[in-house]
């Protein structure tokens, strides 16, 4: 599997030194070219891919890999906005969510966007998979799910910070919650931000259960909305889940697998 993602305007430009423009239109186009030039590689047809932001047309044998023995891995690529959304469901095989997600906020926002996109296409939901959307919060004790709950805390806390993260807010009001998270990104606060973060918000953005519980509420927060969850597992507070609990999540029906 290749996954892609753009990242934001302040880390390109900030962070990795890089020129910003419009990402969503960048991407469907990367994603097409890596296609071109894999059909190349595999056909061995000239390679000739001319859009606006990329283009190829040099493949000379010394740079030609060997064919794959299968199929070419499926391309996903992270999306947050209702524009990189619709390219996703578009131009590639499925799409990593942000944790920073509600159900509500896939139901009304992401899944139709994702929708747009597979429609374009002429493909179907069951075509497609969805990854990611929201925190996991387990562990095999009571005290181990509440370190988890307050390491999850923390990661909306600095997440919510972020003016590009603030639609999910704003989908259950907590707009006020985003400036005052913002505010502390941009004043040094960084340790106070998971104090603005209560229960009620926590559990908005993440199932919460002990081992024994997790699979159901996995299966109650997510509503088989999407196809699979990461567990959030901080490696300093909590093991990797136990193989018995991975084979009750994958029991958990969702609306990319075939019936």
């Amino acid at each position: 599997m290749l996954g892609l993602g753009s990242q934001v305007k302040g880390h390109n430009e900030r962070r990795f030194s890089v020129p910003w423009s419009a990402p969503a239109p960048r991407m469907a186009e990367y994603v097409q070219a890596i296609r071109a030039i894999w059909n190349t590689w595999a056909t061995g047809e000239r390679l000739d891919y001319d859009g606006e932001h990329y283009r190829f047309s040099l493949m000379t044998p010394n740079f030609t890999p060997e064919p794959l023995e299968g199929p070419a891995p499926p391309i996903m690529i992270a999306a947050v906005g209702p524009a990189m959304l619709r390219v996703a469901g578009q131009h590639c095989d499925g799409v990593r969510l942000h944790g920073f997600c509600t159900p509500d906020y896939l139901r009304e926002h992401v899944i139709p966007q994702l929708q747009t996109g597979l429609d374009r296409a002429g493909r179907s939901r069951s075509d497609f998979w969805v990854t990611g959307g929201g925190f996991i919060c387990t562990g095999p004790d009571d005290e181990t799910v509440d370190r988890m709950v307050e390491w999850v805390r923390y990661r909306i806390g600095f997440y919510g910070s972020t003016r590009a993260y603030w639609p999910v807010l704003e989908q259950h009001d907590l707009g006020e919650l985003g400036e005052r998270l913002n505010h502390l990104s941009r004043n040094d606060g960084w340790g106070q931000m998971a104090g603005c973060v209560d229960d009620d918000v926590v559990r908005l953005f993440a199932a919460v259960g002990r081992h024994d519980e997790i699979a159901g509420a996995i299966s109650e927060h997510f509503d088989g909305l999407v196809d699979e969850v990461n567990a959030s597992v901080a490696a300093d507070i909590a093991a990797d889940l136990p193989p018995d609990v991975i084979q009750d999540i994958q029991a958990i029906p969702s609306a990319g697998q075939p019936a």
